[in-house]
This record gives structure tokens, C-alpha cells and sequence, in this order.
């Protein structure tokens, strides 16, 4: 038992990955991954309509090198590096992904494939890695009439 009175398992690397929540979830997800002792930083994507904007975002949150660059593979080669934020695993918590995922589906999928490749590579250290991203309702029915 934890902390808070529940135990979502965000300790287990094998669990580990990229969701979609609501963005209600957020604070809870937050609260439960303090309690499993891992870093969890919140990531503001609120009126966030393209790619530059996003990797600055993430850049700012997560407390990137100045040395990191600003394009994709930066992006990717930083959230499987994070050696300037020593911790027992992360948690990655997007807010108003939603806007994101409409106003550039493109950039918002390459985002997910970044943050699912991280999550495989820390997975393979047995260190807990997770990425929760905040939709609106009508994402989860957009992404429902889609499968």
C-alpha cells in the first residue's frame, strides 16, 4: 500500500509505456508516481500547435542540456539518456495533449513513437518509464470510430 491508499504499479519496468488518460487522471497519476518514488514531470501542451513549440515545451520540463539540439532525434536521444535527472524511473505526464493530436497529427504520432521507443529503452535497464497523454473526450471518440 502506498501513500495515497492504492498502488497503480508504476514501479514495474514490465508495465511501463505510452498512455492515453483523461485529463482528470493527470493529478492522480502525478500523486501515484511520487508515491512509487519515481520523477514525474508535468508538460504543458496546452495551445501547443506545432512541432517547435513542443520540443521546446518538453526541452524546458524536463530540464534539457543547452547543448541538446532541437529536432526529433535530440528529442529522442535525450528521453533515453535523462542522465542530468538521476532517478529510480519517470513519468511523464502531458497535459492538453488533445490540442496537440489535432492541430498536427503528424508531429503529435512522431511524438508517441519517441516516447514508446524511450519507454522500450528504459524497459531494457529495468528502469520504469512512462508517458501519459491528456485527451478530450471527443480524442477518445475519434480514436475509437479510427481501430
Amino acid at each position: 500500500m502506498t501513500d495515497s491508499g492504492f498502488d497503480l504499479g508504476l514501479e514495474d519496468p514490465a508495465r511501463a509505456g505510452v498512455f492515453f488518460v483523461g485529463g482528470d487522471d493527470i493529478a492522480t497519476l502525478a500523486a501515484a508516481a511520487q508515491d512509487a518514488g519515481l520523477l514525474a514531470r508535468r508538460i504543458d501542451l496546452l495551445g501547443c500547435t506545432d512541432k517547435r513549440a513542443l520540443l521546446l515545451r518538453v526541452a524546458l520540463a524536463l530540464d534539457f542540456p543547452a547543448t541538446s539540439g532541437h529536432n526529433w532525434d535530440a528529442l529522442s536521444d535525450s528521453l533515453r539518456d535523462l542522465s542530468w535527472l538521476p532517478a529510480k524511473g519517470y513519468v511523464l505526464l502531458f497535459e492538453g495533449a488533445g490540442g496537440m493530436r489535432s492541430a498536427d497529427e503528424g508531429d503529435f504520432d512522431m511524438l508517441l513513437s519517441i516516447l514508446d521507443e524511450a519507454s522500450a529503452d528504459w524497459t531494457g535497464r529495468d528502469v520504469p518509464f512512462w508517458a501519459f497523454l491528456a485527451l478530450r473526450d471527443e480524442d477518445f471518440d475519434e480514436l475509437e470510430s479510427a481501430a
